[in-house]
């Protein structure tokens, strides 16, 4: 029985890393994950056990036990989840505010979706170069309002190479996830602080502003200084799956902060007088966007709630 890990999943194949050597596998009869119901039971960073069955192929016949993973649920296939990595150090979310718009809703459930699991979480705003005076002035207030809720903000341009190697030297050493929408540069910056991979990238559609998919399935690249970064494909959606109603203010992390000071211990943060998380929404100190977004996710896609 051999160990590795796995770099790369294309469904029924999957590529394990074992030493440097590449071993392409296939998984052995019904294999399922235990407490995991997943379209994928094998996810890009797990550990597993393998017999071969020539000089590079095997099957797979044991996964390590996680110790974390990125989960995701398709916004309108409520019964679809999918395991995008596991195993990770942290995450690398890129976003873009225009060329495409990256939806603060959707960075807002990604982030909500690592915190159960203690993944640290970081974000790139890419593309500053192309940013007149209005979005320079709304970058300035994402930045300042996802440093309140705790993450750290890089400003990047990866066309012209801006603050990239504050990137290198955040992704040096550690397994880390990079994700975000389809056409926020992941894979260009993947080509720039790996030289010689040379992926596929695509420009963004003229008539829908919106990012083509060029990474089809997730896969773990070495990194120059140690480490590894694994390419996710662009996301379009992305819906909150493994957290209960009751549990979603704990993983806004501004919101729990804030909600130390509400009068009710088992507050929602919606309706209760002597609310903390209220009242700094209408001091303009919690910033409507993410109060916003904590709404939509607790009340649901059929709940309505008028902020303002």
């Amino acid at each position: 029985m051999n160990k590795g890990i796995v770099v790369k999943t294309t469904g029924s194949w999957h590529t394990v890393n074992t030493d440097g050597n590449l071993i392409y596998c296939r998984l052995k009869g019904s294999f399922r994950i235990r407490g995991i119901k997943t379209t994928n039971p094998i996810a890009v960073g797990d550990e597993v056990f393998y017999d071969k069955t020539s000089a590079n192929s095997g099957i797979i016949i044991k996964i390590q036990d996680r110790k974390n993973y990125i989960i995701r649920r398709a916004s309108k296939l409520a019964k679809e989840t999918h395991i995008l990595a596991s195993n990770v150090d942290q995450l690398a979310l890129m976003i873009t505010l225009d060329s495409p718009e990256t939806p603060l809703e959707f960075v807002d459930r990604f982030l909500v979706s690592v915190e159960p699991y203690h993944i640290p979480a970081v974000l790139l705003i890419n593309k500053i170069d192309i940013y007149g005076p209005e979005k320079q002035a709304w970058c300035k207030e994402v930045k300042t309002m996802y440093e309140f809720a705790g993450y750290r903000v890089i400003e990047v341009s990866v066309t012209r190479q801006i603050n990239l190697d504050i990137v290198s030297e955040l992704l040096s050493g550690k397994f880390t996830a990079l994700a975000g929408n389809s056409g926020v540069g992941k894979t260009s910056l993947i080509n720039i602080i790996c030289p010689g991979l040379q992926l596929k990238t695509a420009d963004i559609s003229a008539y829908h502003l919106t990012g083509k998919h060029t990474t089809a399935y997730p896969e773990m690249f070495p990194l120059p200084g140690g480490g590894y970064v694994i390419d996710t494909p662009g996301i379009r959606g992305f819906g909150v799956t493994d957290i209960e109603r009751n549990e979603i203010g704990l993983y806004f992390t501004d919101i729990f902060k804030l909600s130390r000071d509400c009068h009710f211990y088992n507050c929602t943060h919606v309706h209760e007088p002597d609310c903390a998380v209220i009242e700094a929404f209408r001091k303009g100190i919690l910033h409507a966007s993410r109060y916003r977004s904590y709404l939509k996710i607790f009340l649901g896609s059929s709940g309505r709630y008028r902020i303002g």
